[in-house]
């Protein structure tokens, strides 16, 4: 077979040849320049007809401790979409911005800003379980406006709730963790990426909030500075730093009707959170102190500083209490006493940077139509509340019982408003849901993404009305894979917290409704644990609960049974007034609420007509 004819010249191969060689190279360069589905940042035109966010938007929070990338967002609840608007001081050959369930690197959704040297592009990504970075199929971001301004280059773009995508994280009320990174060279191809060869970060944010304007403040308001005085900033990346605020002799009761953070210039990507606690009235003098809060030293009065006054954390913005409502402050049985936490979170580990953060009070001498109070929900801090060790999940219950909201609630009821969910490391997620007649009536508040790094009071989008008879139920979840021993309840930061702290109006007498297993019952566990592995001289009763479950053979037989125990076993009811006192009954071996029709889980609705459920 003769491939060429003898007449062709060696010119006409050539020219053949370097044809052929061109037009590979055409199309390797299409490959890589001009990826599938990806935007070419350059060829972005305004389009008139598509409606834009309203600006400035509400809500922002710096992602990065230098303050190199701010993230802002406005919320549709109409349309189920999220528009965001990032900044980059100073761009490099790109940026990502992703979510992932808590904040790990591999299978996250991404967005990425990418040049291939020659071009920019804006694309809807994944990551692998390796952190693999490739572009997805189907495009959920849209990109509406790419500028360069004098602050820095801004991407404009939105997204919805819920896309319908495997790959694409689900945007639901509780905690989202934003990871970020930056490309420091260009990407001839984005499959050539991955985020652990990256400089990347995580924060985290309340993305859907309520979309009701705050309520307008009285003309007579007053503002009070709760502020840490001047301290220098420790260089060590994660300090607590305590100080003891003292309000004036004789306050009159004020209400507190509002409050913000006050961030020192220059320290918003440093200051993490900030809480305010009152000091109990039963101490009548707590003495001054301005230290870290984990210095064994401090004096011990300040751990009866406990009860929360107000809380902030990066990125939220400033708390309205209801117009029928007031938090008090001053008067008779008050506390002229605060103790101020400030988290510094300071990976850089910048030395020499002083700080006076703090939260901002506004209150008003005219007093609301009600007191606003707050309620602890969950489990009691005891060790007989228990997680086994090395477990994916592993979830614990605590009520609120019916009689105890029969006993101490008024014929109207109270209405929350906002809440303040709690656990320590291990904690994964928290629901507290509402409970009349037996059947589920609605969610209370839950955030599936919780993290106990990122603790705020939260604003309820619809208030909730909570009546005698109701029961209140608030579950956790926890994972303890990474631990070898059982973790018990406790105070302390490897023990276990499941608490909620609603606010709520008009107060009441009732402060505190949790309950915990019975110890009788837990005990007879214990036993039977122990027989069943062959351990006759069980020591049950004779040395402390958390010893006893730290000696027990942990399989997953132990953890069972335990599960099983915690779900069937009698409670011990903890319906305690405001002087810590019980009310009046018997709260000894009161059985568990049943529960005989539970809430759907909550649907979204997709761009592509069909419905994904969380």
């Amino acid at each position: 077979m003769r491939i060429f004819s003898k007449n062709l010249r060696l010119q006409d191969i050539t020219i053949m040849y370097f044809t052929a060689l061109a037009a590979l190279m055409v199309i390797l360069v299409a490959s890589y320049q001009a990826p599938n589905n990806a935007v070419e940042v350059s060829s972005l035109k305004p389009n008139p007809s598509r409606p834009l966010p309203p600006l400035p938007m509400p809500f922002r929070v710096p992602l990065d401790p230098r303050g190199e990338l701010q993230l802002a967002w406005n919320v549709s609840y109409t349309n189920q979409e999220i528009y965001m608007e990032l900044r980059v001081a100073e761009l490099r050959h790109g940026v990502v911005l992703g979510m992932s369930d808590r904040g790990e690197l591999t299978n996250a959704d991404l967005l990425v800003l990418w040049d291939s040297g020659t071009q920019s592009y804006f694309g809807d990504a994944w990551s692998d379980s390796k952190g693999h970075v490739s572009l997805d199929s189907q495009q959920d971001y849209d990109l509406i406006e790419a500028k360069q301004k004098a602050e820095g280059y801004y991407l404009l773009f939105k997204r919805p709730f819920s896309t319908c995508d495997p790959r694409d994280y689900v945007i639901e009320e509780g905690t989202v963790h934003i990871i970020y990174g930056f490309l420091d060279k260009p990407l001839a191809s984005l499959d050539k990426l991955n985020l652990s060869e990256i400089r990347t970060g995580v924060q985290r944010v309340l993305m859907l909030r309520p979309d009701t304007p705050p309520p307008t403040l009285p003309p007579d308001v007053q503002m009070l500075d709760v502020v840490a005085p001047n301290v220098i900033i420790p260089n060590q990346e994660t300090t607590y730093w305590c100080y003891i605020h003292n309000l004036p002799e004789n306050l009159a009761k004020n209400h507190i009707v509002m409050y913000e953070s006050a961030i020192t210039p220059g320290n918003e990507a440093i200051v993490h959170h900030i809480e305010v606690f009152e000091c109990s009235p039963d101490v009548p003098a707590v003495p001054g102190y301005s230290g870290s809060c984990d210095d064994k030293m401090k004096p011990k009065k300040l751990n009866f500083c406990r009860h929360v006054l107000a809380a902030w954390a990066m990125g939220a913005e400033a708390f309205y209490y209801p117009p029928d409502a007031g938090l008090a402050m001053g008067g008779p049985g008050s506390s002229r006493f605060l103790r101020l936490e400030v988290h510094y979170h300071n990976p850089l580990l910048i030395s020499g940077r002083r700080d006076s953060s703090g939260i901002r009070l506004y209150y008003t001498p005219s007093l609301r139509r009600y007191d606003a109070g707050i309620m602890e929900l969950g489990l009691v801090y005891t060790p007989v509340m228990a997680i086994p060790p090395k477990q994916h999940t592993f979830y614990l219950s605590g009520y609120c019982t019916s009689k105890c909201t029969q006993t101490a609630l008024p014929s109207g009821g109270i209405y929350v408003f906002a809440s303040q969910l709690h656990t320590h490391l291990a904690g994964r997620g928290v629901r507290t849901v509402l409970v009349r007649g037996g059947k589920e009536l609605e969610v209370v508040q839950e955030d599936q993404h919780f993290s106990t790094h990122y603790q705020t009071i939260r604003v309820l989008r619809k208030m909730v009305n909570i009546l005698p008879g109701d029961v209140l139920i608030t579950k956790c979840t926890y994972n303890t894979e990474d631990r070898s021993k059982p973790t018990v309840g406790g105070f302390g930061i490897m023990e276990e917290m499941c608490v909620n702290y609603i606010h709520y109006y008009p107060r009441t007498q009732l402060e505190l409704c949790k309950s915990h297993v019975d110890q009788g019952y837990l005990q007879k566990y214990f036993n039977f644990i122990n027989r069943f592995h062959g351990n006759d001289q069980c020591v049950c009763g004779e040395v402390s609960v958390t010893e006893q479950f730290s000696q027990l053979e942990w399989d997953e037989f132990t953890g069972e049974v335990l599960d099983s125990l915690y779900n069937t076993a009698p409670i011990s009811m903890h319906c305690n007034q405001s002087t810590a006192r019980l009310f009046p009954g018997d709260w000894d071996k009161q059985p568990i609420p049943a529960v005989t029709s539970v809430l759907e889980k909550p649907q979204y609705t997709c761009k592509r007509g069909t419905l994904r459920t969380n």
